[in-house]
């Protein structure tokens, strides 16, 4: 049985032993019709190659680099089969130097949403954004903000199912990282 907690960054030894991996089998090409006046289309593309991209690899892979951050308006969720962690959750506000929350007060951003591999499509990543969703609420925040890339498929069909709009799309997000340069920034946002 999968149990839930709001956790504080106690947590961060157990939240890493949440593995963050996806299999890219597709990604959403962009079209620019007209370069881009002809408006911009996400077209789900096979990938030639599928490949594994881990984001809990190299030496700022822990969580506890968050520390650099007063995190006292964020909160921590985490899913537990019994005692093995196996999800996990954070979402970010009113933390001056986070250039996520673009300076506004009434914006929460959903920073890492992690389920372990052996336990995804199970339900409880919903329960987790639930969580999220709901604590931002609760905070008075009047939008939920979240990244991810056009190679992450599900996480882009996740947060669409979820009711939010796509508001900001970067082709060159990441073009000074050679490793990601080639993925594209999607920026969701969710009225609360």
């Amino acid at each position: 049985m999968i149990t839930y907690k709001q956790m504080d960054e106690s947590c961060f030894a157990l939240y890493d032993q949440v593995p963050m991996r996806l299999m890219v089998r597709s990604v959403y090409r962009l079209e620019k019709p007209n370069r881009g006046l002809g408006g911009i289309h996400l077209v789900e593309t096979p990938v030639e190659q599928p490949y594994l991209n881990d984001f809990c690899t190299g030496e700022d892979a822990s969580v506890a680099r968050w520390q650099r951050w007063d995190l006292a308006n964020w909160a921590f969720f985490m899913a537990f089969d019994g005692e093995k962690p196996v999800g996990a959750a954070t979402v970010a506000s009113r933390t001056e130097g986070v250039n996520m929350l673009e300076g506004r007060d009434d914006l929460a951003v959903l920073w890492d949403l992690r389920v372990h591999d052996n336990y995804k499509q199970q339900g409880i990543g919903q329960t987790l954004w639930d969580m999220a969703k709901e604590w931002s609420r609760a905070q008075g925040l009047a939008q939920l903000k979240v990244e991810c890339q056009n190679n992450n498929v599900p996480a882009v069909n996740f947060y669409h199912k979820q009711g939010g709009t796509l508001g900001k799309i970067d082709e060159y997000a990441y073009y000074t990282q050679p490793e990601w340069r080639h993925e594209t920034q999607l920026i969701w946002y969710l009225n609360l």
